[in-house]
């Protein structure tokens, strides 16, 4: 080899020289937990300007709700702890349902570890027991906040009540299939309860130092609210009772779960516990401006109570009424009628074939008769088109995106405080998109 040429590297070194770097160590960057980092950031920076959260929570600051700040006890001088601002809760609710956010708990969860719900916070602090109080113990107030919302986008001209949409959607009940028992089975239930309630207060006046006073009063709460469903459950036994065709077919059964939940059939052909939520919807602007809950499996008689809730709501009856055959009775069209609103509604096949149903029959209103002339044309059928294109889709859009596809809580009450959850949750997000300002 000449003199300045770089000497040659063996093959033998080269692989000793790898062997030595497989030896050492690998250098890696690894999580470091305990390392303290300082931010210095405002809630105000956690959501863009044009966030869901943001827009709610302006939509709601410009509605009145002085009857949710009517219960506050904390006033003035007075003692007490400071309650927290029901605005706050209010949009957590809605915001959550926004989300298909169903649970207290999970909700409480997120109020710390997600940032739209800590910016709705606003640093102040709720356990999920405030959470899960709020949502059912202001059904008036969530009442009259839906006709406001409803007057607020009729004042700006968003929604006109030309054509509405009227359609039921039965919801699960929380009660099982198995709950559901006999008069005589419920009797025997009741005194087994009552005798429980006797011995977890005996059990409470000689305390063995087992348990906590905390736990005693679980036990005797449970035990007073079994008590309490099995007495209501009997007295569901007559209504149910009375709904029965044939009288000859078993006794009426009644779920010592939730008492005013009723077997219905589903979507989906089965038969479960459920609650039949009635929803209005205005077809043009697709906001809901009709809400009702019943525990009646059939839609049939349901029309004149719909028409009531929306005049009730909205101060007048839409032009026109767009319900399915289960809707139809020939009664409520008549009345419908006499009150400004024209039905379409198709018209039932006749028994016998060969007969035209929508010729005028024997008994038949002027009302009436104009409804069979009208589902007759094709403009009818036309106009009916849009219930199924409205109705449907704001179903599917509250079992989906609102979570309501299963109630959480038992009782027609706190349902219809779940159903109006979901109902305002939509109608502000459909105010907004249509530029509710």
């Amino acid at each position: 080899m000449s003199d300045g040429e770089p000497e040659a590297t063996t093959s033998e070194g080269t692989a000793s020289e790898s062997a030595g770097r497989a030896s050492e160590p690998p250098r890696i960057r690894t999580a470091e937990r305990r390392q303290l980092f300082w931010q210095s950031r405002d809630l105000e920076t956690l959501l863009t300007p044009d966030h869901r959260a943001r827009a709610i929570w302006n939509f709601v600051g410009k509605l009145d709700l002085q009857r949710f700040y009517a219960g506050i006890k904390a006033r003035g001088s007075e003692p007490g702890q400071p309650a927290i601002d029901p605005k706050i809760l209010l949009v957590l609710w809605l915001y959550a349902t926004s989300e298909a956010v169903g649970s207290a708990r999970e909700l409480a969860r997120l109020c710390e570890a997600h940032d739209a719900y800590r910016w709705i916070c606003g640093g102040v602090s709720v356990n999920y027991h405030t959470l899960s109080d709020f949502r059912v113990d202001h059904g008036k107030a969530l009442d009259e906040l839906m006709t406001q919302v409803l007057a607020v986008l009729m004042h700006q001209g968003l929604v006109h009540l030309n054509r509405v949409a009227h359609d039921g959607m039965r919801v699960r009940a929380s009660a099982g299939a198995g709950s559901f028992r006999r008069e005589k089975t419920l009797h025997k239930c009741l005194e087994a309860a009552r005798a429980q309630v006797e011995a977890v207060k005996k059990a409470a006046e000689q305390p063995d130092g087992q348990k906590s006073a905390r736990e005693r009063a679980a036990q005797e709460r449970a035990a007073r609210d079994r008590e309490e469903r099995l007495t209501r459950a009997l007295a569901e036994l007559p209504k149910v009772q009375a709904t029965k065709k044939d009288k000859d077919k078993p006794e009426a059964r009644v779920s010592t779960t939730d008492p005013e939940a009723r077997v219905m059939k589903m979507p989906d052909g089965g038969f479960r516990p459920a609650y039949n939520v009635q929803l209005a919807t205005d077809t043009e602007s697709r906001v809901i401006v009709g809400v009702r809950v019943t525990n009646s499996g059939s839609d049939q008689g349901q029309m004149e109570p719909m028409l009531d809730e929306i005049h009730r709501r909205t101060g007048s009856n839409p032009a026109e009424h767009l319900v399915d055959g289960g809707f139809t009775k020939l009664e409520s069209i008549t009345k419908a009628s006499e009150a400004g609103t024209t039905v379409y509604t198709p018209v039932a096949k006749p028994r016998v074939e060969g007969i035209d149903p929508h010729l005028p029959k024997e008994g038949d209103t002027p009302a009436v008769i104009e409804w069979r002339k009208r589902m007759a044309t094709d403009e009818g059928k036309k106009i009916y088109k849009e219930r199924a294109a409205t109705a449907e889709t704001v179903n599917a859009d509250l079992r989906t995106s609102k979570g309501l596809d299963g109630f959480p809580v038992r009782g027609t009450s706190k349902v219809l405080c779940i159903a109006l959850w979901a109902a305002l949750t939509y109608d502000i997000l459909r105010g907004i998109s249509l530029g509710f300002s």
